[in-house]
């Protein structure tokens, strides 16, 4: 009788139900499970292309210039016969190391780039009746002056040309002498940089002279001038030597509206 007493006070423990299985149409059915929610998705994971770009809406027009891999700003305003700092300036640049590969960069100054189709609508006045005017007699049209005349170089070292112009694979001319002898500059201009930022150049000036004009001066030993300083022409600016170079040499280039053009083509004879 204890036992029993025993027995019938412990409650058994609750197992769940056992499934129902189903005889239908000769086939044991098992009811589905229940539907299990799909994850929500990470938000946090954002594709890295879909990032716009500072001035992505400039990208292709006249004045504006892509950031490529490799760029820096100092090449890219030499590329485009500018200083590094006025680039800086037009794309608010706070720091000038800090550009992307994607960003589009104004490289001309903002009241020389023209965004619109350049088209003129003059307004139409009041129609009048007038006399058509005699057609113009065929005149031979006057001659213009090529931009570059009035503007002449003198040569920025008196070593011999060791390097001749290539388009491809030497931008300027070099010239031989010994270390520490005399950089002149080529043109009046002023000190649109002065460093070793640039690779392949070594200690580097660059001299922008007009708005057409910039020329450069690289594998320095010794730089002379300043940033922004106001040059005369064949006044000393560096001293020559091979900083990033094989030997002791410099390298001379002309770029016109940034892009090199032959220094022997604007140098006098000698």
């Amino acid at each position: 009788m204890a036992l029993a007493l025993l027995a019938g006070c412990n409650t058994p423990p609750r197992v769940p139900a056992p499934v129902e299985s189903r005889n239908v149409g000769g086939r044991t059915a098992t009811p589905a499970p229940a539907p299990v929610a799909a994850p929500a998705p990470d938000v946090s994971a954002v594709s890295p292309s879909a990032k716009v770009m500072p001035g992505a809406e400039n990208a292709g027009k006249p004045g504006f210039y892509t950031v490529q891999r490799g760029d820096t700003l100092t090449r890219i305003a030499l590329d485009h016969g500018q200083s590094w700092r006025d680039v800086a300036s037009w794309n608010n640049l706070s720091n000038a190391n800090l550009i992307e590969v994607g960003q589009v960069l104004r490289v001309a100054p903002p009241n020389a780039i023209t965004e619109s189709s350049g088209v003129v609508v003059q307004p139409m006045g009041p129609v009048t009746q007038a006399a058509p005017k005699p057609l113009p007699q065929a005149q031979t049209p006057p001659t213009q002056a090529a931009p570059d005349q009035g503007f002449a170089f003198s040569w920025p070292a008196n070593g011999q040309v060791i390097g001749n112009f290539d388009e491809v694979k030497n931008k300027g001319l070099d010239i031989a002498g010994q270390a520490g002898d005399p950089i002149l500059a080529a043109a009046d201009g002023q000190v649109v940089y002065a460093g070793a930022g640039l690779r392949g150049y070594g200690n580097l000036i660059i001299l922008k002279h007009n708005n057409t004009f910039l020329t450069a001066y690289a594998h320095n030993q010794t730089l002379l001038v300043k940033e922004d300083q106001q040059v005369r022409k064949g006044q000393k600016i560096a001293e020559m030597g091979k900083t990033d170079a094989d030997r002791v040499k410099l390298h001379f280039e002309i770029r016109r509206q940034g892009k090199p053009v032959d220094p022997a083509k604007f140098l006098p004879a000698r």
